[in-house]
């Protein structure tokens, strides 16, 4: 059975730019959180524009995921606008208050899953993907810039799976993939969170998680901010982000690619 948040509109962020002591507590304990209200109406509107925008001029660069999403990556390196969201305090200083210890930014997306697509992003973990080593759990700001209902492609969690590690990746596209990998994480119940604009969901790099297909008229913008252990190291695998940068395992992910702008 999967449930659904249904909890009203507003924010989570404290005048400090810091949440609750019980969300960060929910964080540890299951892989992911909600935080409401981490941008204002004025800054989504801006930065839902700046992504519709971005997207038009580069929608021919976009990693098509065979019909599932639209994916751009590290667009804070083309972009003003959306590099001043990538790089907003708030959320790299929340990042490090779920953490529990000092982060890098590892790459930022943009996710579009446009209109009446009705392909799933079936359950996997993204730290399989990555080609880190001697880290510790990365995170992700998943940030909605429309609103996403369940309709819309909003995601579902798997609660506790940050410690299920040693998976090798899964087929986004194949909906048993992850559970042939490991079949335990079947019968962990599934939680669907719905986001309003302005909401961002943080997850383990770990954690088990799904978008459910748009079925509605109006895309489903998400700008994703991944930050990873500030003493990650490369492990020599092939990534497009680290492909052309040059280095050798065992090298630093560090310096101005891999920056702390909230420090």
């Amino acid at each position: 059975m999967t449930s659904t948040t249904t909890e009203p509109s507003g924010s989570d962020v404290g005048a400090d730019g810091r949440v609750p002591d019980e969300l960060v507590a929910a964080y540890r304990e299951s892989g992911f959180v909600r935080v409401r209200g981490v941008l204002e109406p004025g800054q989504v509107e801006r930065f839902r524009a700046g992504a519709e925008a971005f997207l038009e001029a580069h929608r021919a660069e976009s990693l098509e995921k065979e019909g599932v999403f639209s994916q751009l990556v590290n667009v804070w390196q083309r972009d003003g606008t959306l590099r001043e969201l990538t790089f907003d305090a708030r959320l790299g200083r929340i990042a490090e208050q779920l953490a529990g210890f000092p982060l890098r930014l590892w790459h930022d997306q943009m996710l579009v899953k446009e209109p009446y697509n009705n392909a799933a992003t079936e359950f996997h973990q993204d730290r399989p993907y990555w080609p880190h080593e001697g880290d510790r759990l990365p995170l992700s700001a998943w940030i909605a810039l429309v609103d996403v209902p369940p309709e819309r492609g909003c995601m579902t969690f798997l609660p506790g799976t940050q410690h299920r590690r040693g998976l090798r990746p899964q087929d986004l596209h194949h909906e048993e993939d992850l559970f042939e990998t490991d079949p335990s994480l079947r019968w962990i119940p599934r939680v669907t969170v719905p986001l309003r604009a302005g909401d961002c969901t943080f997850h383990s790099g770990y954690t088990g998680h799904m978008a459910l297909p748009n079925r509605t008229g109006e895309a489903r913008f998400a700008h994703v901010v991944i930050y990873m252990d500030e003493a990650t190291g490369y492990s020599g695998a092939e990534h497009v982000v680290t492909d052309p940068l040059g280095l050798a395992a065992g090298d630093r992910l560090d310096g101005d690619t891999f920056p702390r702008p909230w420090a």
